[in-house]
């Protein structure tokens, strides 16, 4: 007799097993027909899965109770939108093989062999979401059934898709005892394919959708395996949502930092440096350079000390902290001494036996640094230090280097090579609360300058069934509550993850949200009693006896590659007069009033102002033109009554009027005062 306890605490009980169907239609028709799926002890499922057992249920609709979209029923809709669309696809090239497609917190995708005689192109959308349109209206019901491991296997061994095959080897290899397939409408009937689900109730529930765009991909994400093409969509309860994401996506192109970076001239990426790694142009190095400014002034005020460490270390420096061999994966392959390779190489040694013995070891070599900690660890190890000397904070704009693969790769937010505002503060256990808020007062001071409003706070804690933690549970337990304390102050809710750790500690990082509603992860703080311990660190303490420090790591920034791409977009290339590359453009009416014009880019100069001077021939509404295009936020104008009588005539950007005429000191001192307040006071 199963117990079903409802969110509200209220519960029903049943003298034989249930679905979640049936109890919503016990709790009202209207919860029943709204209804899309269930959460059955937190488990999202299907509508039509059996209870029989005591258990919490949730009724998954579109919306919240807030009026909001709902994350799980979005989850449902796309998932079953991937299927109607890789049916859709199959009847328009029924030779497409299938691969896998989940959802996506914006939309879904499928990954598809398709045949080389019939690629799919941007054409083919249309007469994809025709299909797709008669195949929601059919209403066809999406129903699960099982299969025992060696039937399914059967099944697929008769069907001879090699990539489904793999699919369920590995759902039995990760311990599946059966094989489930979804057929939207009657098994063996209609349209099926391999997967868990789970799905909305059938595909008339589906909604609003769109195919968006294709790209390439690889058979796991292997450049060496079989390229794949990769048809992505989106879909929504309601039209109504489906237009709003469009339009957001439409703006989202006009603000996409690899358009605007090009456009602005703010960083190049070059097939011949390699994917991921990003050359800063001039205008772009400005806009790095103000911003690290602008934190190594907060630095100061904090009492931090710069440090400079090389790019690379021996691999026995990232044995020792645990970086090596253990994330490998994610890592540049080492750097081994010649005469050492030419040895091994006459002694017959192949590149898996060099892996290995690289691993165990057995032979040394150096490593691009994938972090910045073990270098500082070094320096604070390189002098004796006593409680008084605590907190010692060590800062540096370093460079670290992570192996990504090329289809992750994207602009400046996914890269391999980049800079982190990454510092590390060690210091005695009764000082962690006071240093946490100083690292945390650091992140809001950035995102209050620079007017980030839209990002939540999470705690990233241990898993404790995964083995990837190292530590001591005590240490654990201390720094995921100091972790959880310091959140609490920030004024804003924040949620605990479980998994989300670094290997080493506990951490709070800041998730900023984007235009178009994507979350990158920005600024981090992370408490470490662990590496500390690794490196044997000291310091002596008020009772002459050695202690242990502890280590807090934080980049406010992150990375500077990733927060700068994020902040074109925030900004749609229009960055605040203090970052922008260039502050104010002069511009004559006519030639005769260049000599003075040079005199206003003079004294704008002389004030440290980043000005330049337009000296071509066109008219001057063409070079107004120009000068809003590449976004500079002031324009000073100047004729010969301007001349005269030692004025500029003033334009600001994104205003279609013209602020008139204004003496040039004070336009120059306006324009120093609203640089030097970073945007607090403004100059006109």
């Amino acid at each position: 007799m199963p117990r079903i306890t409802l969110p509200d605490g209220s519960v029903r009980e049943y003298p034989h097993p249930v679905t979640a169907a049936q109890v919503a239609v016990d709790i009202g028709p209207g919860l029943a027909k709204a209804a899309l799926g269930a959460k059955i002890d937190g488990a999202l499922s299907d509508l039509n899965a059996l209870i029989d057992h005591d258990a919490k249920l949730a009724i998954v609709t579109p919306k919240t109770r807030d009026g909001k979209p709902d994350p799980d029923a979005l989850f449902l809709i796309r998932h079953s939108a991937a299927h109607v669309m890789a049916e859709a696809i199959q009847r328009i090239v029924p030779e497409v093989q299938l691969v896998y497609g989940p959802p996506l917190d914006s939309g879904y995708y499928y990954d598809m062999a398709v045949p080389a005689e019939r690629p799919l192109t941007s054409g083919d959308f249309e007469a994809i979401e025709a299909e797709m349109a008669r195949i929601v209206a059919e209403d066809r019901p999406f129903t699960r059934y099982e299969l025992p491991a060696h039937e399914g296997m059967e099944k697929l061994e008769d069907e001879g898709s090699k990539y489904k095959l793999d699919n369920a080897h590995r759902a039995l290899e990760a311990g599946s005892r059966s094989l489930s397939w979804y057929a939207t409408g009657a098994p063996k009937a209609n349209w099926e394919d391999l997967c868990r689900g789970p799905h909305v109730p059938s595909t008339g529930r589906i909604g609003a959708f769109k195919v968006m765009s294709l790209a390439s991909s690889y058979w796991h994400g292997d450049e060496n395996s079989d390229r794949l093409t990769r048809v992505y969509g989106t879909a929504f309860a309601a039209q109504s949502d489906l237009d709003a994401y469009l339009a957001q996506v439409e703006e989202a192109k006009k603000r996409d930092h690899r358009l605007l970076g090009r456009q602005l001239r703010l960083f190049h990426i070059d097939e011949m440096v390699g994917q991921g790694l990003v050359l800063w142009t001039p205008r772009g190095a400005v806009v790095r350079q103000e911003l690290q400014s602008f934190i190594s002034e907060e630095l100061r005020k904090q009492g931090y000390h710069q440090v400079f460490t090389p790019h690379i270390g021996k691999l026995d420096l990232y044995r020792t902290s645990g970086h090596f061999p253990y994330y490998r994966e994610s890592q540049y392959p080492p750097l081994v001494d010649h005469d050492q390779l030419s040895r091994l190489a006459d002694e017959g040694c192949s590149c898996s036996e060099l892996s290995n013995r690289m691993a165990k070891g057995e032979i040394d070599g150096y490593l691009l640094r994938p972090m910045n900690c073990p270098h500082h660890i070094r320096i604070y190890a390189s002098e004796p230090h006593s409680y008084r000397d605590l907190p010692v904070r060590l800062a540096e704009f370093g460079t670290v280097y992570r192996w990504e693969q090329s289809g992750e790769i994207g602009g400046m937010t996914r890269v391999r090579g980049f800079t982190q505002d990454d510092a590390h503060l060690f210091c005695r256990e009764d000082q962690v609360e006071e240093e946490l808020l100083g690292c945390l007062s650091l992140v809001k001071t950035i995102f209050r300058t620079l007017d980030i409003k839209e990002y939540r706070v999470r705690v990233g804690l241990r898993d404790p069934d995964s083995s990837k933690y190292v530590g001591e549970p005590d240490n654990w337990d201390k720094a995921e509550r100091a972790c959880r304390k310091a959140a609490a102050t920030l004024g804003v809710p924040f949620t605990e993850e479980p998994g989300e750790a670094a290997f080493y500690g506990p951490k709070i990082d800041f998730v900023v949200r984007d235009v178009i509603g994507r979350e990158w992860q920005l600024g981090t703080v992370q408490v470490d009693y662990n590496l500390p311990i690794r490196f044997d660190l000291n310091y002596v303490g008020a009772d002459n006896q050695r202690h242990r420090p502890v280590m807090i790591h934080r980049a406010p920034f992150g990375s500077m590659e990733r927060f700068i791409g994020v902040l074109i977009e925030h900004f749609a290339g229009a960055f605040p007069l203090w970052l922008s590359p260039e502050q104010v453009r002069v511009m004559a009416i006519s030639e005769k009033s260049l000599d003075y014009a040079k005199e206003v880019l003079h004294a704008l100069r002389e004030a440290r102002v980043r000005a330049t001077l337009d000296e071509s021939s066109e008219r001057i509404q063409a070079k107004i033109r120009v000068a809003a295009e590449e976004k500079v936020p002031y324009m000073a104008i100047v004729g010969p009554r301007d001349a005269e009588s030692r004025q500029v005539s003033v334009r600001v950007r994104g205003e279609m009027k013209d602020h008139g005429a204004v003496g040039l000191e004070a336009f120059v001192a306006g324009i120093a005062k609203e640089i030097a307040s970073r945007g607090a006071e403004r100059a006109v």
